[in-house]
């Protein structure tokens, strides 16, 4: 077997495909340079594969590095695209940052796995391409709605992008991974979600009030048109994610596509409101939260979550674990994770 490139390997969803790749027989390598985390990471996710990380610590973004590694890994059988700016709001307000990277890396990541015969391909996209749909939930023929952020737009474009490379050279084998909304952490506590950046995300952000890293929460909204009023979503355990994309390596290996670019849902295919998220994180850990009812956050839409029969019936993923799995681990991470800026 050969090896797997993770490009972002060190990021919040990279590195927990790493370890769900070693941990089912393959040989990952990673890419990052860790613009939005922590280097000491690595000393996690190499304590849970057993074995130092290799890591090349470049910006995509400059191809000759990018092609430097390919050159130097000519028995890449595959790789898994992560590495993006993945900040809603920042992307609102700073579009072009966003449009350049996330646009460039990808095009010269297809360009080297064309020039070194790579033909296997995981791009890491998002549930952001629909929009705020009218069709919940949405399944992977729904169309693409108008973006609510430059962050959403990229992912589209990539997409794009992706399809007309597929059209062009029928040879090569991809598979689009839409994300709904990723949570939790390993159940060791040793990686987790630990951006540079300040967090955005709902559920990092419960543990950093609950912990004592921030006053209050902030819930964005109130008068959506949905059960409660605040936005609904649809959290995904990190680690059940990084197994769909050990699950799309295997089979594009294995040859089970019928065509050389298939989209999938990853989600659980269920909805939960921010409302309802605090209180199961009260439920399940004991404690009270200090938040307060705000404005809506630009970018932001009302609901969307997943139809995930494609991703149960053809590339035979299942999803284990619930919102109080999320929480439970979230928490666990959070208490832990202080040797990362120690």
């Amino acid at each position: 077997m050969g090896k797997t490139l993770v490009t972002g390997g060190c990021g919040y969803i990279g590195s927990h495909t790493i370890v769900d790749l070693h941990d089912n027989g393959f040989n990952p390598v990673s890419a990052d340079n860790f613009s939005n985390s922590y280097q000491k990471i690595t000393e996690g996710i190499s304590d849970l594969i057993g074995k130092p990380l290799t890591n090349y610590d470049i910006d995509l973004c400059n191809l000759e590095k990018t092609e430097a590694i390919f050159k130097e890994n000519p028995d890449i059988d595959a790789v898994i695209h992560f590495a993006a700016f993945i900040y809603v709001p920042e992307s609102v307000t700073s579009p072009i940052k966003y449009y350049r990277n996330n646009l460039i890396n990808l095009m010269n990541i297809l360009d080297c796995c064309k020039k070194y015969n790579v033909k296997n391909i995981i791009f890491s996209s998002s549930c952001s391409v629909y929009g705020n749909s009218k069709e919940l939930p949405v399944r992977e023929s729904t169309p693409f709605g108008e973006a609510e952020s430059s962050y959403a737009r990229t992912k589209q474009m990539g997409e794009l992008i992706i399809r007309d490379f597929c059209l062009a050279y029928p040879d090569t084998n991809v598979v689009i991974l839409r994300y709904f909304n990723p949570a939790g952490s390993h159940e060791s506590s040793k990686i987790g979600e630990a951006p540079i950046l300040e967090n955005t995300h709902l559920i990092p952000i419960i543990t950093e009030v609950a912990i004592g890293h921030r006053e209050k929460l902030i819930v964005f909204g109130t008068d959506y048109p949905t059960r409660d009023g605040s936005c609904i979503r649809d959290y995904i355990h990190v680690m059940d994610l990084a197994h769909a994309h050990t699950k799309a390596v295997e089979f594009l290996l294995e040859g089970k596509n019928e065509k050389n670019c298939e989209v999938f849902n990853l989600g659980i295919g269920d909805g939960v409101s921010v409302l309802e998220t605090i209180k199961a994180f009260e439920r399940v850990n004991g404690i009270q939260l200090n938040y307060q009812l705000g404005e809506r956050r630009p970018g932001d839409i009302a609901a969307i979550y997943s139809h995930t029969d494609r991703s149960t019936n053809i590339l035979g993923w299942l999803p284990k674990r619930n919102i109080e799995d999320i929480v439970k681990s979230a928490w666990a991470w959070e208490q832990h994770k202080k040797w990362l800026t120690s």
